[in-house]
């Protein structure tokens, strides 16, 4: 019987996840799957964590739902006292929605607001970079540079976003460009974008600091985010950071900015904020950007009937508890140095692996037909899916994309760990993962 839940494909329902605990999913078919992705890098303390399951039930019983029209919660206060802890890189406040894409429409309306407070409307523009998610809603789509999640609804998207290159140095650096010089060159087409929409009607730059799931797993020449951030600061533009799938511990820092030498005036996150035990995202804002509506208005002129919602908080509050005090950033490290090393080992000499990348527990493979030319397989193959059926059988869940180089062409599949990893799952994680790439060139079509 066809189910009545709107599912992710319509014409095939998924098997049911039953349980999970750890790293482990079961379900419906009898199968125990490692969840090497956290689903889409979310699960970062992996399935069933107690201390997070003892804070929820403490929450339910205390109080699971206040209107922020009249109040404030205990459990989002804490959340929000802790995240911003020591004010990191000048950030002072925390709003909290449901969602990554309800945070990053919540960061284009403060930013927009800013300007408007301070007296510049004029700025109206975006601009944001090619291969980039920042979210399914229709202002963070369009913020986006996925071309494929795009095209459908492009006549509906507003036109206040503009794209550039992004930093993609495996298939954009020139062979004899320098690092130095492929980031230049990056500045200059930013800088010649703010002249041709006219630099006092931007209002921001939006950067992916390691793109998530679009590009997989991309991070950035070093000087690269400092070039940006100057070009942004010249023309008293703001940078916003979607940390969305890369922060909150994701990298081996806690914000992924840290290892970039910027930071952001407003920063988006959500996927590692609360781990999946909760629906929650947020953006923290710094103090420039705060101060001016402070001032001004009085209001933030935005708001959702579920922000701040205690239960999230609460599952939230624990979640980034349980990183803290449990050492998880340490571990993050040293099992994504681990990660890298036995991915370099498995799947570095392979003849259709172009590109192993990534920081912390966020690595991606891209695939190619040929290394040399790193020619991209047919898209109608649907390699990365492929991939994924196979890592299913073999009893790994990984997190694959098509497109991967202009929204058409392209595989790579993601592996995002959970934070509590041992040695032993990245070894069971990278052998299933190799074994699944195995089987899904193997059984391509030899004419193709």
């Amino acid at each position: 019987m066809r189910s009545h839940l709107v599912q992710r494909n319509l014409r095939q329902d998924p098997p049911l996840a039953l349980r999970g605990e750890g790293i482990f999913l079961h379900d419906s078919n009898g199968k125990t799957i490692i969840d090497g992705s956290g689903g889409a890098a979310v699960a970062c303390l992996g399935h069933g964590h107690p201390r997070v399951l003892d804070a929820m039930r403490a929450q339910m019983d205390q109080l699971t739902y206040a209107h922020t029209a009249l109040y404030s919660c205990e459990s989002a206060e804490a959340l929000a006292d802790l995240v911003l802890e020591g004010e990191p890189g000048g950030l002072t406040q925390l709003y909290l929605c449901s969602s990554g894409s309800e945070a990053m429409e919540a960061a284009l309306k403060l930013s927009r607001q800013y300007f408007w407070e301070i007296g510049q409307p004029n700025r109206q523009k975006y601009i944001a970079r090619r291969q980039s998610y920042h979210g399914n809603t229709l202002g963070a789509l369009a913020a986006g540079g996925n071309a494929m999640r795009k095209a459908i609804y492009q006549p509906i998207l507003s036109d206040a976003f503009s794209h550039v290159a992004p930093c993609y140095a495996y298939r954009d650096r020139g062979p004899a460009e320098s690092d130095a010089d492929y980031v230049a060159r990056l500045a200059a087409e930013l800088e010649a974008e703010f002249q041709r929409l006219g630099p006092d009607t931007v209002i921001a730059f939006i950067a992916e600091p390691v793109v998530g799931a679009t590009l997989g797993c991309v991070t950035a020449l070093p000087g690269y985010f400092q070039a940006m951030r100057a070009v942004c600061d010249r023309h008293g533009a703001l940078l916003i950071l979607d940390e969305v799938m890369c922060g909150m511990g994701r990298t081996g820092t806690m914000h992924a900015w840290e290892q970039e030498g910027v930071t952001p005036d407003i920063q988006v996150v959500a996927k590692g904020l609360g781990g999946g035990y909760q629906p929650i995202g947020g953006i923290l804002a710094n103090h420039r950007v705060m101060d001016a509506l402070r001032d001004g208005s009085g209001a933030f002129m935005h708001g959702h009937t579920y922000q701040a919602h205690p239960m999230a908080a609460a599952a939230a509050l624990a979640v980034q508890r349980v990183i803290r005090e449990e050492g998880l950033l340490a571990n993050i490290q040293a099992m994504g140095a681990l990660l890298e090393q036995r991915l370099v080992e498995r799947l570095g000499n392979h003849r259709h692996v172009g590109d192993i990348r990534g920081r912390g527990l966020f690595w991606a493979a891209e695939f190619v037909k040929d290394r040399g030319s790193k020619a991209p397989f047919d898209p109608a193959l649907k390699l990365n899916d492929r991939i994924k059926r196979a890592a299913y059988d073999n009893g790994l869940a990984c997190y694959p994309m098509a497109g991967t180089i202009d929204g058409r062409l392209g595989d790579h599949v993601l592996l995002a760990p959970p934070y509590i990893a041992t040695a032993q799952d990245i070894d069971s994680i990278v052998a299933r993962f190799g074994d699944a790439v195995d089987t899904a060139l193997a059984g391509l079509p030899k004419s193709r």
